[in-house]
């Protein structure tokens, strides 16, 4: 094979027919047009060990449970498909600026016959070569506006994406912060049958040391019966919870996970002001972002298709052999070659521009009300969160005190009644105080965790780290 025919060859192999082919990097994206994150295998680098279900025995931290919702919610495989899409129409921006290149080889077998002989048969064969190089010498803006915007597209599908992965967040945030204060809530009231039932053996002591009556054992039986179906009430409420956590996630619904046990360790560090998220977010903020870049991209479509309509300079050469595209080969052989400098005006277009111009100038004030829309309810939001968690934080606080001074009651009350100085009434009175302050007690810390965590996400500054 001569090397000209390599180079049709290849020239065709890097054609559009061949986009289904796997080619080298250089090859598969040559002008840079896509984003960096890209080069991972999806948002989050995810594979199998992340995308299915922990050891059963094994507690599940926070962090795994986020990572296993984003690397398997369809609304961020779809705006990760986005980013995709846009990459594609900033690589053919950048392309505009190219020459284009085409080639076509061709062999052509011809033979005439003259059935009533009054001339020889003839009989030829030819080879055609077409190759063409065109190219955009000049314009009035149209590329660079169509790059720009297209430029914006990219901008605003990554924020799009990094809003996709808040929102599974926030979720799977808030639904394992309710399994953990219903797994903790289970435990406590277990804690509390425990407490119960203890107090129904010191009665039954008391009563057959001739101490007590038999109203306060029964009254204790009761409770003890009461707080047994409490648990068993909890422990249905939990596992409804946990399905919930599991559906987040995005596992099979027969999917068992271990959460860990509730830690009472938490930050004393009160919450930020709020001048500051509300800063971060109308910088940062990824559906203000997108809003933003995609305001952007509105108004330099409206620069680009305004461009389109004024005139252009554009560069051709061509290149025949036997014939020109077109036209059947003759017997004598023949190379052309022809450059060509063109200067097109566009005279009259029916006001097709005018219209398509207005569309894309109400198109972009659309984009401009959405985007102080979008200003407006997020930080709106952020001033919720906020609020939020202040009084989760103050919550937090109060109690803690309210746990501790019912503890001690309990301690105090259940010493008096054991040497007679108290009566059964006034013991599970201190006792239901002390399970109503233990399970308050939980749901702050629970709240608390999720209200900071949320504000972060809603504000537009969460990290990683925040899950530890």
């Amino acid at each position: 094979m001569s090397a000209k025919v390599k180079l049709f060859v290849l020239a065709a192999l890097i054609g559009s027919n061949a986009c289904a082919m796997e080619f080298p990097y250089f090859v598969q994206d040559p002008l840079s047009a896509r984003p960096k994150i890209l080069d991972t295998e999806n948002a989050l680098g995810c594979k199998e060990d992340v995308l299915s279900a922990p050891a059963a025995n094994e507690p599940l931290t926070l962090a795994a449970a986020v990572d296993m919702a984003m690397c398997n919610n369809p609304q961020v495989d779809h705006a990760w498909a986005v980013i995709k899409q846009q990459a594609g129409a900033l690589g053919e921006a950048r392309a505009a600026y190219l020459p284009v290149l085409s080639a076509t080889l061709g062999k052509l077998s011809s033979t005439t016959r003259f059935p009533d002989g009054d001339s020889p048969d003839t009989a030829f064969k030819r080879k055609t070569k077409y190759a063409s190089f065109n190219w955009r010498l000049y314009d009035f803006g149209s590329r660079s506006a169509n790059l720009a915007s297209a430029n914006h597209m990219v901008a605003a599908a990554l924020a799009s994406h990094e809003a996709a992965i808040q929102k599974t967040m926030n979720a799977v945030v808030l639904a394992y912060f309710e399994a953990m204060t219903a797994q903790a809530n289970v435990k406590t009231l277990s804690q509390a049958a425990d407490l119960a039932q203890r107090v129904l053996q010191i009665a039954q002591r008391r009563e057959a040391m001739g101490a007590n009556s038999v109203n306060d054992t029964l009254q204790a039986t009761a409770s003890a019966a009461k707080g047994q179906l409490a648990m068993v009430r909890a422990q249905g409420e939990a596992n409804k919870v946990m399905a919930v956590l599991v559906n987040a996630m995005g596992l099979p619904a027969e999917t068992v996970i271990k959460l860990p046990d509730e830690s009472t360790v938490v930050s004393k560090t009160p919450v930020l002001d709020l001048a500051f998220f509300l800063t971060e977010a109308k910088q940062k903020h990824p559906e203000i972002v997108a809003a933003r870049e995609q305001e952007a991209a509105s108004k330099a479509r409206v620069d680009a298709l305004m461009a389109e309509g004024l005139p252009t300079l554009d560069y051709s050469h061509s290149y025949y052999q036997n014939s020109a595209p077109g036209q059947a080969p003759t017997s004598i052989r023949s190379n052309v070659k022809s450059a060509n400098l063109t200067l097109t005006v566009p005279l009259f277009e029916g006001f097709v521009r005018t219209y398509k111009v207005r569309g894309a100038q109400a198109q972009s004030e659309q984009s401009q009300a959405q985007l102080q829309d979008t200003q407006a309810r997020v930080l709106t939001d952020v001033v919720k969160a906020h609020a939020v968690a202040q009084s989760a934080f103050d919550n937090l606080q109060a109690s803690l005190r309210l746990f501790t001074a019912w503890e001690a009651a309990m301690q105090s009350t259940e010493k008096r009644y054991e040497k007679g100085a108290a009566d059964m009434i006034e013991l599970l009175s201190v006792q239901n105080e002390l399970l109503s302050a233990r399970q308050e007690r939980i749901k702050s810390l629970a709240d608390w965790r999720s209200a900071r965590l949320q504000l972060l996400a809603i504000a537009g500054v969460f990290d990683k780290k925040d899950l530890d």
